[in-house]
C-alpha cells in the first residue's frame, strides 16, 4: 500500500470538496486516513488460503455451522462502510474440515477490501468449495449499508441479506435444515 499516495489523494479530496486540508482539524487527516486504510483494506492482494488449514476428523456427513461472524467492509460503489454478520454452514466431504477461526479469517479477508455484499457471499462460498471440497456450503450475509442510510433513499434501519449456496445445500431439505439452524437463537 502506498501511504504517501493515499495521503496526497486525501489532501486533494479535501481540497476538491472545498475545505482547507491545512486547517487545524484536517492537518493530520491524510496521515490518519492512510494509516487506517492499511487496516481496513488489509485483504487487498492477500489470499485467504495463506493461513487456511484443513483437518481430517471422523465427521461422516454432519453439518458444521458458525453464525453471526461480525465484519466491516467498504462499498466499492460509494466508498462508504457496510457492516453486519456472516453465517456459514457446510457439510464436509471425506471427513475434511477446517477450524472455526479459519472461517472467521476467511470472512475478514474478503471483507477487508473494496467490496459489494453480494460478491462477498459468492467469494466466501467459492473459496470454501475450492479448499474444503464439501458436499455443500451456504453463506448468508446480513448487513447495513451506509450508502442506503446516508444518501439516496436514506433508509437508516434497512438491512440487506445476500446468500450463496453450493452443492447439496441447494437442495430444499438440506437448505431448510441449514436455514433453520442458522436462524435459531441457541
Amino acid at each position: 500500500m502506498n501511504l504517501i499516495a493515499i495521503e496526497a489523494a486525501v489532501k486533494e479530496l479535501i481540497t476538491a470538496i472545498g475545505d482547507d486540508p491545512d486547517r487545524p482539524g484536517l492537518k493530520d487527516t491524510p496521515a490518519r486516513v492512510a494509516k487506517m486504510f492499511t487496516e481496513i483494506f488489509a485483504g487487498v492482494g492477500v489470499s485467504p488460503e495463506e493461513d487456511f488449514k484443513l483437518y481430517r476428523i471422523d465427521n461422516q456427513d454432519e453439518m458444521i455451522l458458525i453464525k453471526d461472524i461480525p465484519f466491516y467492509s467498504i462499498c466499492e460503489h460509494h466508498l462508504l462502510p457496510f457492516w453486519g454478520t456472516v453465517s456459514i454452514a457446510y457439510i464436509p466431504n471425506n471427513n475434511l474440515i477446517t477450524g472455526f477461526s479459519n472461517l472467521i479469517r476467511v470472512v475478514d479477508n474478503f471483507a477487508r477490501r473494496l467490496q459489494v455484499q453480494e460478491r462477498m457471499a459468492t467469494e466466501i462460498a467459492d473459496f470454501l468449495v475450492d479448499k474444503l471440497k464439501p458436499m455443500g456450503v451456504i453463506v448468508i450475509i446480513e448487513a447495513q449499508q451506509m450508502c442506503i442510510a446516508m444518501q439516496g433513499e436514506r433508509k437508516e434501519a434497512s438491512k440487506t441479506i445476500s446468500s450463496a449456496m453450493r452443492g447439496v445445500l441447494r437442495k430444499t431439505p438440506t437448505r431448510m435444515e441449514a436455514l433453520s439452524l442458522l436462524s435459531k437463537n441457541i
